[in-house]
């Protein structure tokens, strides 16, 4: 056995103060080893490499190695072979233990991440997860999220979903997105936050199981791409977000929905569908429609009656302000109303409809299913936040349902809704017409 440590015959007397500086000095090194591990050459073929260590310093580094060389079943060899990773990866695991630091690339990251579990190396598995988390982007980030769930890294997991949630289309777009596993598909598609166009997350999912079907060496039809699939995903498709002639040009060429399911969309794309669709209908990310309600409970027994001088108003603050998108009110079961919508704020005509015909159907809400109809807002309006803002509905047609328990105040999404009364009409605070308001954040 050699007494050189780079080739200095006193190695010893060259100044080295600290523990770290003397490991470091003998680190990959020949000088008292008592160990060696022959590794696969990283660089391929069928010769081994092999890296000398010393017991004595594995051991003191974590449970594992000093089970591996002094426990009960401790190993007598004086090679080691490790057979599930590279030289490369191995030689900087080792480099860790001996000088506690490691040269990181992205080619050898996910294999020291690795090791740092097998081994027992927290700080390791920390450099690795922090190093990841600032090199993450939408090119590689479903490389990295099966990583951080196999090995639990949640903050690593959470920054994987940060970016996918802000980068959504150019991360479905990457090589590795076919890759994940079908729950990583099915958390993306129940996430609300990711930006994408409904009709690119519908393309991205098709991407994925035309590759899942390749990989099963099955024919990539619509049947056996909705089975691969599964109905969790299919049924949190934002079918109804799209626009009508993305709908017609993609999804029905697609085969991936069933015959009713398609006559359903295309009655609700012409708003003569009697029931609900099926599908959700919120846009996702910075568009994402949250709605939020007055009413405790929706009275159904149409006793809503109304007169042509009859008029619902209303009263809104927010305290952060918000783009509101659409107002739903209340009406019976497949019929037909005509109804404008003005919003004033301080006098000032803020947005004005048009009297138009409206047709009533099932509507759901955070607190079950009620009839009604919605006038939007093209393009949303902002209101501004502590300015009381005021909603006049003119609605003509027979008697509606309506709320009842209603609320002065709505926390939703972190922005509270107050609502106030209006003198001397039967729509009030507690009771009456605006079933909801959809809105997102400005």
């Amino acid at each position: 056995m050699s007494v050189h440590a780079n080739g200095d015959d006193h190695w010893q007397k060259t100044g080295k103060g600290t523990v770290r500086e003397r490991c470091e000095a003998i680190f990959n090194q020949e000088l008292l080893s008592d160990v060696k591990f022959a590794v696969c050459n990283f660089q391929g073929g069928s010769e081994s490499k092999t890296i000398p260590a010393h017991k004595f310093v594995l051991a003191i580094s974590n449970p594992v190695f000093y089970a591996m060389f002094y426990g009960e079943l401790a190993e007598t060899k004086d090679v080691v072979e490790i057979t599930d990773c590279d030289y490369e990866g191995l030689l900087e695991c080792l480099r860790f233990i001996y000088c506690d630091e490691a040269k990181l690339t992205p080619d050898n990251v996910m294999q020291l991440m690795y090791l740092a579990k097998k081994y027992m190396l927290p700080s390791l598995a920390d450099k690795c997860s922090v190093y990841l988390q600032d090199n993450l982007d939408a090119s590689n980030v479903f490389n990295v999220l099966p990583e951080a769930q196999k090995y639990e890294e949640m903050d690593l997991l959470q920054q994987c979903w940060k970016v996918i949630e802000k980068e959504t289309e150019e991360a479905v777009k990457s090589d590795s997105f076919v890759t994940i596993q079908r729950s990583v598909v099915e958390e993306l598609v129940a996430n609300d936050l990711i930006n994408i166009k409904e009709v690119e997350l519908f393309k991205a999912v098709g991407r994925w199981a035309v590759k899942e079907c390749d990989k099963q060496g099955l024919v990539a039809e619509g049947s056996v791409k909705r089975r691969i699939l599964g109905e969790l995903i299919i049924q949190k498709i934002h079918f109804p977000a799209m626009e009508q002639k993305e709908f017609a040009d993609v999804v029905l060429d697609s085969d991936l929905l069933t015959l009713q399911e398609m006559k359903d969309m295309v009655k609700y794309f012409n708003s003569v569908l009697n029931n609900t669709v099926g599908f959700l209908e919120s846009q996702r990310g910075s568009l994402l429609k949250r709605q939020v309600s007055r009413f405790k409970l929706f009275v159904f027994n149409n006793g809503w009656k109304r007169s042509s001088k009859f008029y619902d108003y209303i009263f809104l603050a927010v305290d952060t302000s918000i783009k509101l998108h659409s107002v739903r009110l209340f009406g019976s079961h497949n019929t037909e109303y005509t109804a404008s919508l003005t919003v004033k704020a301080m006098e000032e005509v803020v947005f004005r409809s048009k009297r138009r015909s409206y047709s009533s159907n099932v509507k759901q809400s955070e607190q079950g299913e009620y009839d009604g109809f919605e006038i939007e807002f093209k393009p949303p309006i902002t209101l501004k936040e502590n300015i009381k803002y005021l909603f006049k509905a003119d609605i003509c047609g027979p008697p509606s349902g309506y709320g009842q328990d209603g609320q002065p105040s709505v926390n939703h999404s972190k922005v509270k809704f107050c609502f106030f009364s209006h003198d001397a009409q039967a729509t009030c605070v507690e009771e009456g017409q605006f079933a909801e308001f959809l809105f997102s954040l400005h």
